[in-house]
């Protein structure tokens, strides 16, 4: 579960980037988070990291309640996220089962168990052939999927998604949200942050809209699919 009671982010030159936010989102939820540059999208994001810590306010992530949460602590609080970045950022000298596997290493998992792990979420996301391709064989969408696998691969409680679908066109766009709806039917909860209002108009679904670092609107959309 996602929670956020009356937060406020005001940075030390004097931008108020996010103002007295309070929102909730239950395990297994799919959320899209919607607003032009400057909305306080980013803001967001690296709270729930906890990057940054609010200047008044309480935020709890996956039960982890980041007011008591210790910095040096915080590792623990990220091993139950799965980030996407907008610009893949995978290494070009590994190929994909490595990209894959690098975080599971990272966290001292067993080789027997990457063994198990990394080919299933692979498979999970469609590019068993593509396995010991390097990122720089693959398409844009293909390597948007690794990095979907990559997020995925630590079983995280919540995916966080950061303008997944920011440098592809809008069919393989329309290929990533599903195959991220296809995640949180696994009971993964959800959180794509697009400023890509077409896309949500298409899918629907519950959408948090921020301006200005407030919550304008925050309810369930009826997709054009529906």
């Amino acid at each position: 579960m996602v929670e956020l009671r009356n937060v406020s982010v005001t940075y030390s030159n004097g931008v108020d980037a996010l103002n007295d936010v309070s929102l909730k989102i239950n395990d297994g939820e799919f959320v899209f988070v919607v607003g032009k540059s400057g909305a306080g999208k980013s803001t967001l994001i690296r709270l729930l990291l906890k990057e940054i810590t609010p200047s008044k306010g309480r935020i709890n992530v996956n039960g982890f309640d980041l007011k008591r949460l210790k910095k040096t602590r915080a590792y623990k609080l990220r091993r139950t996220i799965g980030f996407v970045f907008q610009d893949f950022k995978l290494i070009d000298s590994m190929d994909v089962f490595d990209n894959i596997a690098f975080v599971l290493r990272c966290t001292d998992s067993s080789e027997r168990y990457i063994a198990k792990r990394v080919p299933y979420v692979i498979k999970l996301v469609g590019l068993t052939e593509k396995a010991h391709s390097r990122p720089s064989e693959l398409s844009g969408g293909e390597q948007q999927r690794v990095a979907i696998a990559r997020a995925l691969v630590n079983d995280p409680q919540l995916i966080i998604a950061d303008e997944p679908t920011g440098n592809l066109d809008p069919a393989l766009s329309t290929e990533i949200v599903e195959l991220l709806q296809a995640i949180n039917k696994c009971g993964t909860t959800v959180l794509m942050v697009t400023h890509e209002h077409d896309l949500v108009k298409n899918f629907g679904g519950r959408t948090i809209s921020l301006q200005d670092g407030r919550v304008i609107f925050d309810d369930y959309l009826i997709g054009d699919r529906n």
